[in-house]
């Protein structure tokens, strides 16, 4: 299977089989570091990493140049110069991914109704539909690698197959500007040499499991009796991860997809124990998570935070809300409540806040007495005045002064998202 590095990638020869196929998945390489290349040519075929110079940034993204030293995503930016000294440091611009990832997506579109967005930089489409006007599956891949390259300037990997899982499967070993095909009858060839550790959902615990018990590959999973993954695993996930090893994916492509989360962490440049400043930062990084919410119509029924120490040591803690909100005020008074719980003995690295259990804004049901409706008014016209004049026009007076999240990012930032 294709590393992250690229090395061992599988690719598909011209007009390679796609019988039985309709489901594309399309991820851009490594994103971050081609829109870096896109807007400085000069760049081109350097080791990039995607993150603050100073400090103890973490890197956004890098390029394929630098993961082949061993750098990767969410390492501390100083480990990375480590393993790769001759390595570029470029500073993230996350509205410049946001409107590149909509010229990306304007082209799949294009092609099809039927996208579902994973991140902003990667999402499914299925072409079935689309054969008529654009032709087979495999050929709807090659032509639209080739428009996102021509209109947008960057590459992207693409996996053909009957079903989302497996057609995710291969775009990751097609990495990196790579196209593989799997149709439908060889899908059990395809899969039974990879590793269980790329069955969606298999992460460090459950591979330790199934190790544990002789299981390395997707062959092992289809071969060892149900009862013996249930020991392992547990009822739900031995079902789940029994049908995926057979190639049975039943989900389809979902045009409207449902926020899990919204969220934004950051990384301090030094360990900070004042809790007065870790009180503002929280409360920074809520009403950064509100702006989003409103942005995108959600409200949110629990807040959590998650608090990473001097030694690396990371809690989280999570509150369900009376009634469902966008308003951040509300959402920091929560987060601070979980903070001052905390028993702190360390100094404090990163902060983060997130919003959970969204629903649409319009199906929230509004009480009697709305003791949010001076701050939901406030915000509001906050929200105008960041829209009319750029984000920090308006700020809290508590918030003032130099920034110490070294630009970070959203945890999981989306298309057309607003930072």
């Amino acid at each position: 299977m294709g590393r992250a590095d690229g090395t061992g990638r599988l690719v598909s020869r011209p007009g390679a089989d796609d019988s039985g196929t309709r489901i594309l998945h399309v991820d851009m390489d490594a994103f971050y570091a081609s829109v870096a290349v896109l807007d400085d040519p000069s760049l081109r075929g350097k080791a990039l990493i995607i993150g603050a110079p100073e400090g103890r940034s973490v890197v956004s993204s890098a390029s394929y140049e630098a993961r082949r030293f061993g750098v990767r995503s969410a390492m501390p930016v100083s480990q990375a110069l480590r393993l790769c000294p001759h390595a570029i440091t470029v500073a993230p611009r996350f509205e410049r991914y946001v409107e590149v990832s909509r010229q990306v997506f304007d082209v799949f579109r294009s092609i099809t109704p039927l996208v579902e967005p994973l991140s902003i930089d990667e999402a499914f489409l299925d072409v079935g539909g689309a054969r008529r006007l654009w032709g087979s599956p495999g050929t709807i891949a090659v032509m639209l690698r080739e428009r996102i390259l021509d209109e947008v300037g960057i590459v992207c990997s693409v996996g053909v197959a009957s079903t989302k899982h497996v057609a995710k499967m291969a775009s990751t070993i097609s990495k990196p500007d790579g196209l593989l095909i799997v149709p439908a009858h060889r899908t059990l060839e395809f899969l039974e040499p990879r590793s269980v550790r790329a069955l969606w959902g298999v992460g460090p615990k459950a591979a330790e499991a199934l190790a544990g018990r002789g299981i390395h590959t997707v062959a092992d999973v289809i071969r060892t009796p149900q009862a013996v993954l249930v020991r392992a695993l547990g009822p739900a996930m031995a079902e789940r991860i029994g049908d995926l090893a057979r190639g049975i994916d039943p989900r389809v492509v979902e045009t409207e997809r449902v926020e899990k989360s919204v969220g934004h962490e950051e990384t301090f440049h030094a360990d900070i124990a004042d809790a007065g400043v870790l009180r503002s930062e929280l409360r920074r990084l809520a009403d950064r998570v509100g702006a989003r919410l409103r942005a995108q119509e959600w409200t949110a029924g629990s807040v959590s935070i998650k608090i990473r120490f001097a030694d690396f040591t990371t809690v989280t803690r999570t509150q369900t809300l009376p009634t469902p909100t966008s308003v951040g005020q509300r959402i920091g008074e929560a987060a601070l409540d979980l903070f001052d719980a905390l028993e702190r003995r360390q100094a404090v690295r990163l902060v983060g806040v997130r919003a959970e259990k969204l629903r649409p804004a319009s199906g929230t049901v509004a009480g009697l007495w709305d003791d949010d409706e001076e701050w939901r008014s406030l915000e509001g016209a906050v929200d105008d005045v960041s829209a009319r004049f750029g984000k920090g026009a308006v700020t809290r007076a508590t918030l003032l002064g130099a920034r110490r999240d070294v630009a970070a990012l959203p945890s999981n930032p989306r298309p057309g998202q607003v930072p």
